[in-house]
């Protein structure tokens, strides 16, 4: 799992689809929906891991899209 894409295909197999408009919030709500799943004992721990990785790096990535914009 490397990628935003790879986690949104994850949610996906649950029938998880988010899409909130804004891609900061979409990737907020995917966290909640996989520590949700995590939680509920369907997803293992390395995939949830792995997909936490994934989702912190993107966010990050948006926030400096973002403030880049703003200047």
């Amino acid at each position: 799992m490397k990628t935003l894409y790879d986690v949104q295909q994850l949610l996906k197999q649950f029938n998880i689809y988010v899409y909130v408009g804004k891609r900061m919030w979409d990737i907020d709500l995917m966290a909640l929906e996989l520590d949700n799943l995590y939680k509920a004992g369907v997803v293992d721990q390395p995939t949830y891991l792995k997909a936490k990785i994934v989702l912190r790096h993107e966010y990050r990535l948006e926030e400096e899209h973002e403030s880049n914009k703003q200047r």
